[in-house]
């Protein structure tokens, strides 16, 4: 990485902590810091559970633990424990706690208005323009990749949704029954993995593996959420991928795909993979793909 790359990072963020108040321990001068106020908004008024926050925020539990006891001491949220499950704890907005957000947000407002007040109209329309460029360029620095249980919801959720993707893009349809088998059981540790992509705690892609020892591994269900193309999220899911493949023992990666996928062949081009012979019986399959990782 450059080091001016660096710098005008580390300037643009100070800027940015300047403009909105952040610096300040009395944000939008309501006598609590920034990670107090922002907590309430996340919150919000439906409440939230605690895990959910730590994930969405990417809080350490004990500094999540100590803003909650801070803001239930104010007096605007409550922590309770779910009836069912106690280990299940969720917080609400008090009263207090909804109108002190209330006027957060009020006073957000004004700080908005104040940055774009001295600018002309054309001025306007390209700091909102290059706001709105920075925020969706600042996405991918938010999604985390785990290794996940291929039964659980998210994971079920990512299947359906690439499965629906492949139905309405292939000529034919697509029947999961009639394509080659990547059953729960192949996508376990030691047989396979599930690699699920995650932007603020919400999937947003995953990938498949199965793994033959030092034989030729098989990336299977390669897919991202129309909501996250154009983040590179795909690039980094095979890079994932990769380095699963390799602690695996094996240094060659296998990948058949449907000639109608343009984008996803571009993606393996890219990163190196080769087309080579069919090597499988997929019945949707169109070209095969081959890597030798080094």
């Amino acid at each position: 990485m450059k080091t001016l790359d660096i710098q005008q990072v580390r300037s643009f963020n100070r800027v940015v902590a300047e403009g909105i108040g952040a610096i300040d321990d009395r944000f939008l001068g309501r006598g609590r810091p920034m990670g107090e106020s922002r907590l309430l908004w996340e919150i919000g008024p439906d409440g939230a559970e605690v895990r959910t926050l730590r994930a969405r925020l990417g809080l350490d539990s004990g500094y999540l633990s100590r803003i909650l006891v801070s803001l239930e001491r104010q007096g605007l949220v409550v922590v309770e424990a779910h009836p069912d499950d106690r280990r299940v704890r969720r917080v609400c907005l008090t009263e207090t706690g909804l109108n002190e957000r209330a006027e957060l947000d009020r006073r957000s407002d004004a700080v908005a208005s104040r940055v774009l007040e001295p600018l002309s109209d054309q001025q306007r329309v390209a700091l909102l323009t290059a706001m709105a460029e920075v925020e969706r360029l600042l996405q991918p620095s938010f999604v985390r990749f785990s290794i996940e249980d291929p039964t659980t919801e998210d994971a079920r959720w990512c299947f359906e949704q690439y499965f629906a993707e492949l139905d309405k893009r292939f000529e034919s349809g697509f029947d999961p029954s009639l394509s080659l088998s990547a059953d729960s059981c192949e996508l376990t540790a030691p047989a396979g993995a599930l690699i699920v992509a995650r932007l603020r705690d919400r999937p947003v892609g995953c990938v498949a593996l199965k793994l033959h020892k030092r034989s030729p591994a098989e990336l299977k269900r390669m897919w991202v959420s129309p909501a996250a193309r154009g983040l590179g999220v795909g690039r980094r899911l095979l890079d994932e991928a990769e380095k699963h493949v390799r602690k695996s023992g094996s240094r060659v990666v296998r990948l058949e795909t449907n000639r109608t996928l343009s984008e996803a062949i571009g993606l393996y081009r890219r990163s190196g993979y080769v087309e080579v012979d069919a090597f499988s019986t997929e019945p949707y399959a169109h070209h095969w793909f081959e890597k030798k990782l080094t």
